[in-house]
């Protein structure tokens, strides 16, 4: 047996494997040391991917609902009866009653179909797992930045001080090779590693200064930090007059701020926290956030505050500091909420962020009995019954449809309550890959390719889009040249038959990824290898000039130059590299500088004040005591894409996790079975106790309660989210701060 070459689709940091298949199944799995980006870096979850590729709960063929079963249907059928009914709604009810759900942690090139699918139906309605976690972020640099698309990225290499703000990577990874970096980082004695965490998390234990703030006071800690910067002096005045505007404008916001009590309320000591702002102006730093920020309380004020820290700081587009990543293809959008064109929710009045919704508004869109509520919900690759909050509101939502449509490997609790379920390929039947290629400076991609045969009539999502796009006549009438160009592959003959048949045709290029699924995915035999070929002859000229510094020379080719090197390299490719001296010219804001004034945001910060706070934190403390984390990365758990709970066979993979203090005031002991109860509802689960956590704070993994060939295995933690316990701005939910009681079973 041969090894073959592929990664792992668990993540986003997609690390290189091998793999060993035997009767078509995989059976040994290794780290590809010649993967460039992660150069034989693996967790346990990607040496376990056999468990996601091959389990009792694959869909194979296509299936219909019939009362309260399933029967199987021909795909005729299925793309037929779906069209015929999608015709019938929007001819109704028209586009906005059209949302679609997509996700996908690293089989992201059936995306581009979907979300044109539904864009050439006359939706904007775009649901995505971003959306319940980074929205807040792209608002923030939207507003400071000018654009929602830019992100920040840690200069790692050139860093000797790193800040990691609600993150955890040694468990949840966010960047290529986590835990060796981070090992590495942490024994130099010339670097400085401080952690921002409630808790003694698996990275907390490295850090050479904890932060162990107490939950939902980032806000206060980070306005302390800056007030810490005014006050002192410490703002890089130099930096600050060449690139950031309104800093006169916000002084006032901070002036007469209590830092010393506001950091009593955080229970953290002053000259700690000093320290730490002190070290961050005077080395080479940078700082990295997470979802403890992103989905802590005040998460869009969280972000913004972050902007205004590394700006006074001038640690933006700095040596080692924080850069704006390289990319591989289009650049993400901006959706301007004073546009009139930028939908907003019907119900809920939230604007498109980055041009998607956020998860936690959807069933209130679908409940609400407005006449334009949604009616069809088409879910590619997503499982919003146990990956987003409120699982008791995502139900009975999704029972009021009219029509709900899942395209998935496998049959989830989303697809169970859908009307139908169309078999996709897996990330190891097809050619696929993830639109996470955002790095600093090198950026790598690398396109999956099938390794195993699918075992039933299960097709690439790209595929089945097109055939449903067909089906609506949303495809225009292609001509022959274009079918007879596509037998030469992805080259120049198909390239220029294709940019010609645009042009003469400007009103096709709507439809161009169902062009050229049907024309060169034909060819080729597969729908998502064809879109790449198109994607890679429209980038934009930053993108060709960072491909132009990895090798691939500048110029009508380049596209086609880089598409031959990604199909010739199944390990992966260096297709850019960011110029940091040019990183700055990024910024988006018509002045060209980092904008700090926002009047919304400026009255949001004056409520961040530690009398207040105190008085918000310590609320129905009687009923409810203590605070629960909706979410906790380890090992053992890889959202809901593994369903089989044998990789996970003598491990305690879900518990809930307390404090010593907390078990012995409550009378608990370690591995009792406990009832976890908040507004949202409850849920039974075992309980560990342990001084990974503090007093006052459980910790709840996620990806569990999942329903796995008809039994359940573990808590879903998104039972007891509310949906409506969310962010102001951006409807982000508030996971690391979900008020809770735990009570003996």
């Amino acid at each position: 047996m041969s090894w073959k070459t592929t990664s792992c689709a668990l993540c986003g940091q997609n690390c290189g494997l091998e793999v060993q298949v035997e009767n078509n199944r995989i059976v040994k799995v290794r780290p590809d040391k010649n993967n460039p980006r992660s150069e034989g870096y693996v967790c346990r979850k990607g040496l376990n991917i056999a468990f996601h590729q091959h389990n009792a709960d694959r869909v194979l063929y296509p299936l219909k609902r019939a009362g309260d079963q399933f029967e199987r249907i021909s795909w005729d059928q299925a793309i037929g009866e779906i069209a015929e009914k999608l015709k019938a709604i929007l001819d109704a009810h028209g586009p906005r009653s059209l949302a679609w759900v997509i996700s996908g942690q690293g089989s992201h090139f059936g995306i581009p179909f979907v979300s044109r699918f539904g864009e050439l139906l006359g939706s904007q309605y775009n649901y995505t797992a971003l959306g319940q976690e980074h929205t807040g972020r792209y608002w923030a640099h939207g507003v400071t930045m000018g654009s929602q698309g830019l992100m920040f990225t840690k200069d790692l290499k050139n860093t000797d001080m790193l800040v990691v703000h609600g993150w955890n990577p040694m468990m949840s990874h966010q960047t290529p090779q986590a835990r060796r970096k981070m090992m590495k980082f942490s024994k130099d004695p010339e670097k400085l590693l401080v952690v921002i965490d409630p808790r003694v998390s698996e990275t907390a234990k490295l850090a050479d200064i904890h932060l162990a703030l107490r939950p939902g006071t980032d806000g206060l800690l980070l306005k302390s930090m800056i007030s810490i910067l005014l006050k002192e002096g410490w703002v890089d005045k130099e930096y600050v007059e060449k690139h950031v505007n309104g800093l006169d404008e916000v002084m006032p916001w901070y002036e007469g701020f209590d830092v010393k009590a506001a950091l009593e309320v955080c229970e953290l000591e002053y000259d700690q926290v000093v320290r730490v702002c002190r070290e961050f102006v005077s080395r080479r730093s940078c700082l990295a956030d997470d979802l403890g920020v992103l989905m802590g309380r005040h998460s869009t004020l969280l972000s913004y505050l972050i902007v205004v820290f590394l700006a006074l700081s001038g640690r933006i587009c700095r040596p080692g500091g924080n850069y704006f990543p390289g990319g591989f293809m289009m650049d993400p959008p901006h959706s301007d909420p004073e546009d009139p064109n930028t939908w907003r929710t019907q119900t809920t009045d939230i604007p498109a962020i980055q041009g998607m919704f956020p998860p936690n508004v959807m069933p209130e869109e679908i409940l609400s009995g407005h006449p334009d509520r949604l009616r069809v919900v088409i879910n590619q690759n997503a499982n919003p019954l146990r990956s987003y909050a409120d699982t008791t509101a995502y139900e009975e939502s999704f029972r009021k449809l009219d029509l709900a449509i899942t395209t998935d490997i496998a049959m989830s609790e989303t697809a169970a309550l859908s009307h139908y379920v169309l078999p996709a390929k897996s990330a190891y039947e097809s050619w696929d890959s993830t639109l996470f290629s955002m790095h600093f400076p090198e950026v790598y991609f690398q396109m999956r390719r099938p390794v195993v045969e699918p075992e039933g009539e299960q097709l690439e999502p790209g595929e089945i889009y097109t055939r449903l796009a067909d089906a609506m006549g949303l495809i225009p009438e292609l001509p022959e040249s274009l079918y007879k160009a596509a037998e030469s592959s992805c080259g120049k003959e198909y390239r220029d038959t294709l940019m010609g048949y645009v042009m003469e045709n400007p009103t096709s290029a709507g439809a161009l990824p169902f062009i050229v699924s049907k024309t060169l995915g034909n060819t080729i035999g597969s729908s998502h290898l064809s879109v790449l070929c198109a994607i890679l002859q429209v980038r934009s000229q930053t993108r060709m000039e960072e491909a132009e510094r990895a090798g691939f020379a500048m110029g009508p080719d380049q596209g086609l130059e880089m598409f031959q090197a990604i199909v010739d390299k199944p390990e992966g490719v260096l297709v850019g590299v960011v110029d940091p001296e040019k990183n700055l010219e990024n910024l988006a804001t018509p002045s060209g500088k980092i904008e700090l004034y926002d009047k919304d945001f400026g009255e949001w910060l004056r409520e961040i004040d530690p009398a207040r706070e105190l008085e918000d934190l310590e609320k129905n403390k009687k009923e409810y005591p203590l605070v629960m984390s909706a979410g906790r990365h380890m090992d053992t758990n890889a959202n809901t894409n593994m369903r089989d709970p044998a990789w996970n066979e003598g491990k305690r993979a879900c518990t809930a996790i307390m404090n010593p203090g907390d078990a012995e005031e409550y009378g608990f002991s370690d591995g009792q079975m406990v009832r976890v109860i908040t507004e949202a509802g409850q849920e039974t689960i075992e309980l560990e106790v342990t001084e990974l956590t503090r007093k006052g704070y459980i910790m709840i993994p996620h990806g569990f309660g999942l329903d796995y060939d008809g039994v359940k295995f573990g808590a879903n933690v998104n039972r007891l989210t509310k949906n409506t316990h969310r962010d102001r701005i951006a409807a982000t939910p508030l996971h690391r701060y979900v008020p809770c009681r735990v009570e003996a079973v």
